[in-house]
């Protein structure tokens, strides 16, 4: 499966929420950050979201997995 292009963001990802729409209503393109960039020390990082923590790692096969 390849990585989608901004312009593939639409219908194909209606899983995920709706861009956010700017003054004059465009819609903005969701920040996508590669997993290298987050994870310069190693293969995880840790994230806090509303007073959680939450452990994002890459496993040998290529796959992020999200814990609590």
């Amino acid at each position: 499966m390849s990585r989608p292009t901004p312009a593939d963001q639409s219908v194909e990802n209606a899983s995920e929420p709706p861009a956010k729409t700017s003054v004059n209503n465009a819609p903005s393109l969701p920040k996508i950050v590669p997993f290298t960039e987050l994870s310069r020390c190693g293969e995880e990082v840790w994230i806090s979201h509303n007073g959680q923590l939450y452990r994002l790692r890459s496993t040998k096969q290529g796959k992020l997995i999200l814990t609590k």
